[in-house]
């Protein structure tokens, strides 16, 4: 079993919530998950002392992490660098390794950059990209739960009608579900959700499940997260995957469970109809007591 600590949106920077980012740590510190993702937008603009203090604040985990760029990972007002070195300041500052790869015994984590000099809020996969990600998953461990990371979303969200989805949506996803990735982190949005590639690319196979955070320490939650802070614990297990969306209590100065979801994980014979969530010790949404965390 692993379990993975997803934040988002980070925004260090202006409406950056430095109570909440102690939150975090304080989290990560008492649940040790085995890896912290951040899905990008590490900054609200791109500058240099943005940059070294998020590199501060993730340095002090005490377990491993990994992160990708988002689009407010770009400057948008410095021309030169936009058109020239989109992502000089974030390697020189934060991390030189834009798309990260994790591995262990259990998981294969694989960092993906869709963010582009030229983007205000949507992504892309590039051409390019798209080849590493191929090539980049046909040499992943084959007896590894596959995940990759992106900052930009895959299908539309809920009530976003307006949210375009990353270009090249449709060739990324054909490749996550030929090669069986399990699960794609991202945010973006700044609303927690949970969809799967079947739901707007039914294929009739092993479906992708898409798990997106809030913002996790910025105050610039939208829809029903306006002002809020969220972010998600997920478990690995053998036969499913549990996520567990988890919202910054202000009064109690902690991030307490709001509600858990459970997906059986692919494999031979796979179905939902044979998988009970009953049966895996969990229920597929709903509220959970404060202390849910600590009890696995």
């Amino acid at each position: 079993m692993r379990h993975i600590l997803h934040v988002s949106d980070i925004h260090f920077g202006p409406h950056f919530r430095p109570d909440v980012a102690a939150g975090v740590s304080a989290l990560i510190e008492h649940r040790r998950p085995d890896l912290v993702v951040i899905s990008g937008d590490l900054t609200q603009r791109a500058k240099i002392r943005q940059f070294q203090d998020a590199r501060r604040w993730v340095d002090a985990f005490p377990v491993p992490w990994i992160a990708v760029p988002g689009n407010h990972d770009v400057p948008m007002y410095r021309a030169w660098e936009r058109v020239l070195a989109p992502y000089g300041v974030y390697r020189r500052h934060f991390a030189d390794e834009m798309e990260p790869i994790f591995v262990d015994d259990e998981i294969y984590v694989l960092g993906v950059n869709t963010a582009f000099n030229w983007t205000i809020r949507d992504g892309r996969y590039s051409r390019a990209g798209l080849r590493r990600l191929l090539g980049e998953l046909e040499a992943a461990p084959a007896d590894r739960a596959k995940i990759v990371v992106a900052h930009h979303h895959l299908i539309p969200p809920p009530r976003f009608d307006t949210q375009r989805v990353t270009e090249r949506a449709r060739e990324a996803i054909e490749i996550l579900v030929h090669f069986e990735v399990e699960m794609v982190l991202s945010g973006h949005l700044h609303q927690t959700w949970i969809g799967t590639t079947e739901q707007y690319y039914p294929s009739g196979r092993r479906p992708v499940l898409l798990v997106h955070s809030g913002t996790t320490t910025s105050g610039r939650g939208r829809g029903c997260e306006r002002r809020r802070n969220t972010c998600n614990w997920i478990e690995i297990h053998d036969g499913h995957h549990l996520v567990r969306h988890l919202i910054w209590q202000p009064d109690a100065e902690r991030f307490d469970e709001q509600s858990r979801h459970v997906f059986p994980r692919g494999g031979p014979g796979w179905s939902l109809g044979a998988f009970d969530p009953e049966a895996a010790g969990a229920v597929v949404a709903g509220p959970a007591p404060a202390d849910a965390l600590d009890r696995r």
